[in-house]
């Protein structure tokens, strides 16, 4: 070996460099010709680094290629938030850094190596060692050009996928949805038609001239003010409503008229008792008083009719907006945004996925701010793990959707009372691919898509943490982003 450092180089003297012989020591160039060699050991030179320094950084651009020639290393890589050991070795030879450089595409290190002891290292610049693999091994580049690329390929079509699954699966539950009251809707429209004719035949009964024209304004007074009881009427118990019924029907029977028991329902549940019914015979008189009861019947059901229609078009207009909220159509991609409103939302389209046995308790902090996101992909986040919490619930159990804060980032928690994560699978989940779930119900990369929106997408983070009965995947999401997240 000659002396010499980069540092060296810059100011005229020539680095440290390996003889052609000494390159192939190691074992990841003993095959190769004394030209390549030659080559080599021309492109590359030598480098100290004491113990505890720092040899290159995961996210850093990947601008060389590592050969350990002595001493003892380690390489991290952060997950979640902290720096996990992947590897530590002493071994002559082993590699790291720019090590994919001659696909084009590996722009940041992977990973994060550490210099345990002084350590010496023989270093080729990224560009140099792309070269030497494209032009000596181009059958070998074929077949790992194959391999990554259609790795690559085979998750972004998986991933498209699950996504079509995803939101075929929420688009049935909110077509179930939306049925519900579009039904109960063209019902009520439907009994509403066949009221108003029973109340236009009843009053052309009332209005035959047997009634006066002081009665008849006395009962449209009593019509308007059966409109308003039932508004105001109180909500009976079931024993309450039953003992009622029973005194109402005893009461029209001993007036003479005709199936009581099938107006008595209405009327107590519009809050009119035996009381208010005296008040319209004396209105209209006991000739009259079945008709002008039924055309009051009539205006009860109308009322409730009327009501149900309008609650059906609520539940229709909630749903829909729920939709549009969950799926952002109408919205910048990047926007200010409330998580709650977003996590609502998602409840609502799976409102027909959670089993009547399980419990969802929502647990929000309503003086979190509004923070900047992708608020479409971060609904595909709460999708994937709301999904996967029920999915690991099966027929009952509790769902608890939490939001918080820690510090400078706003917290979202999806917690469910499963039997847990095994400790043993729990540091791959986060792997795409990997799933727990039998062939053909899962393709592994819901966790997968979820982590990279969040790390990638808005610089922050996602935690799990599971025993039995208490699984809870955490997100955290910065408050103010000093800068908008890459697209």
């Amino acid at each position: 070996m000659t002396t010499g450092t980069p540092a060296a180089e810059a100011g005229g003297r020539a680095p440290q460099r390996l003889a052609p012989e000494e390159v192939r020591t190691l074992f990841l160039f003993e095959s190769l010709d004394a030209d390549q060699l030659t080559w080599l050991a021309e492109q590359g030179r030598v480098e100290r680094r004491n113990a505890g320094d720092l040899v290159y950084a995961e996210g850093d651009p990947a601008e060389c290629f590592f050969v350990l020639l002595d001493g003892t290393v380690r390489l991290c890589r952060t997950v979640h938030g902290d720096q996990v050991e992947i590897n530590r070795t002493a071994q002559r030879g082993v590699y790291g850094g720019a090590t994919q450089a001659y696909l084009g595409d590996d722009r940041q290190y992977r990973n994060s190596m550490w210099a345990l002891t002084d350590a010496e290292f023989f270093v080729l610049p990224a560009e140099k060692f792309a070269h030497a693999v494209r032009s000596w091994f181009p059958m070998a580049m074929h077949l790992l050009e194959g391999m990554f690329v259609g790795m690559r390929d085979t998750q972004t079509l998986v991933g498209e996928r699950e996504r079509l699954l995803a939101l075929g699966s929420l688009s049935a539950g909110l077509t179930h949805e939306l049925n519900n009251p579009a039904s109960a809707a063209v019902r009520a429209t439907s009994s509403l038609r066949e009221r108003i004719a029973g109340m236009r035949h009843k009053l052309a009964l009332i209005a035959d001239g047997r009634i006066d024209s002081r009665r008849l304004h006395a009962l449209v007074a009593l019509q308007e003010e059966a409109v308003e009881r039932m508004a105001k009427a109180r909500p009976m118990s079931p024993m309450e409503t039953s003992d009622a019924e029973d005194e109402l029907t005893d009461w029209l029977d001993d007036q003479g008229m005709t199936a009581g028991w099938e107006l008595a329902p209405t009327l107590v549940s519009a809050g009119l008792d035996i009381d208010w019914l005296e008040r319209v015979g004396v209105a209209v008189g006991a000739e009259d008083l079945e008709p002008a009861v039924r055309w009051l019947t009539y205006t009860v059901e109308t009322e409730l009719l009327m009501r149900e229609i309008a609650d059906a078009a609520i539940r229709i207009s909630t749903l829909v907006g729920a939709a549009k909220q969950y799926s952002q159509l109408d919205r910048a991609p990047y926007q200010v945004v409330d998580v709650h409103e977003l996590l609502d939302a998602t409840l609502v389209m799976f409102k027909a996925k959670v089993p009547a046995g399980v419990r969802v308790v929502k647990e929000y902090d309503r003086s979190l701010p509004e923070i900047p996101a992708y608020a479409a992909e971060l609904n595909q986040v709460w999708s994937n793990l709301i999904d996967n919490a029920l999915g690991a619930m099966g027929d009952a159990g509790t769902l608890t959707v939490r939001t918080g804060r820690l510090d400078d980032q706003l917290i979202v928690e999806i917690a469910d009372t499963g039997p847990g994560i095994p400790e043993v699978i729990r540091p791959r989940i986060f792997e795409p691919f990997f799933t727990t779930k039998p062939v053909g119900e899962g393709t592994g990369l819901g966790l997968d898509i979820s982590y990279r929106i969040v790390v990638n997408k808005h610089h922050g983070d996602v935690r799990v943490s599971s025993v039995p009965g208490d699984t809870v995947f955490r997100v955290l999401l910065p408050i103010s982003p000093e800068e908008p997240p890459a697209g």
